[in-house]
């Protein structure tokens, strides 16, 4: 599974404008390459100017056209493109410190929410001649290359969420950008909760709560007393439990979607802590 941020950050064939906190990049998606999965480790803005494709979640598929924008939540998603069309798009990488750090320096956007939304993992972008004027001069910027000081990209990048906050349509967007944790254990929380059905290591786990790996175990111990490896394995059983007892799925269909790496691993690790395989398990308790 690619990580798409860490790709486009270090391949050398993009044009792209690298922060520390923020990654500007334009991509002409390879014809070939129809659908795929892929995470971020940090939330991505994209935004489409020829092709099509869709970027899909376990609950919406959304589907983007020449002149439409996605924000992204940090995870994991499959994308599936349209091979009939050259597919080129800008994609603004950006990460809760800077969106944290806009919050703070503009309090004008700071709102109290008092309900505790679900906060959905996409949020389609309402875009009008301002934005889209914005991008083609980030484009024009994007061609210059490194001769382009740090500094103005980052007024760039602060444009752009200013365009982006400023239209009322967008009052999702300006939610979930106040609704980012304070708290490690709350991002901790939220990261694991939100991805636990994927195979990822824990060094992925510990990008996208934006920690170090040592950072990340030592807070993950402290607030939750247990490993993150434990964690994982409990709850990725716990929701194999209710695969088998819900739904149809094979076996090897629940290994794959509780985010086990192989079936005898998942068969393995189930049988130790259930003292039964998942078969036996599915039998002795789906006529209860």
């Amino acid at each position: 599974m690619i990580n798409a941020y860490e790709y486009f950050k270090n391949h050398p064939k993009f044009n792209k404008l690298v922060g520390d906190d923020f990654l500007f990049v334009e991509y002409k998606c390879p014809i070939n390459i129809e659908e795929y999965q892929l995470w971020i480790e940090s939330h991505l803005i994209t935004y489409v100017i020829s092709g099509k494709k869709d970027w899909i979640t376990s609950k919406k598929t959304h589907t983007l056209n020449a002149g439409d924008a996605l924000f992204v939540r940090k995870g994991v998603y499959t994308t599936k493109q349209y091979l009939e069309n050259d597919y080129c798009v800008m994609l603004f990488f950006i990460n809760d410190k800077f969106i944290k750090r806009f919050l703070v320096d503009n309090p004008f956007f700071t709102r109290e929410l008092n309900v505790k939304e679900e906060q959905n993992p996409i949020i389609p972008i309402n875009t009008n001649d301002s934005f889209e004027t914005l991008i083609k001069s980030i484009f024009h910027y994007l061609k210059q290359g490194d001769e382009i000081p740090r500094s103005l990209v980052e007024i760039k990048f602060k444009e752009l969420l200013f365009n982006l906050v400023l239209n009322t349509k967008n009052k999702e967007l300006l939610n979930f950008f106040n609704s980012i944790p304070e708290s490690s254990k709350a991002t901790i929380e939220n990261v694991m909760l939100e991805n636990f059905k994927y195979n990822l290591k824990t060094e992925d786990f510990a990008k996208l709560c934006g920690k170090s790996l040592s950072s990340f175990k030592r807070g993950f111990k402290e607030n939750f007393n247990v490993t993150p490896g434990k964690w994982l394995r409990n709850k990725r059983l716990e929701h194999a439990k209710s695969l088998l007892l819900g739904t149809d799925l094979t076996i090897n269909e629940v290994c794959y979607d509780c985010g086990f790496k192989n079936n005898s691993h998942f068969i393995q690790v189930f049988k130790q802590k259930y003292k039964l395989s998942p078969n036996q398990y599915k039998t002795q308790n789906s006529h209860n």
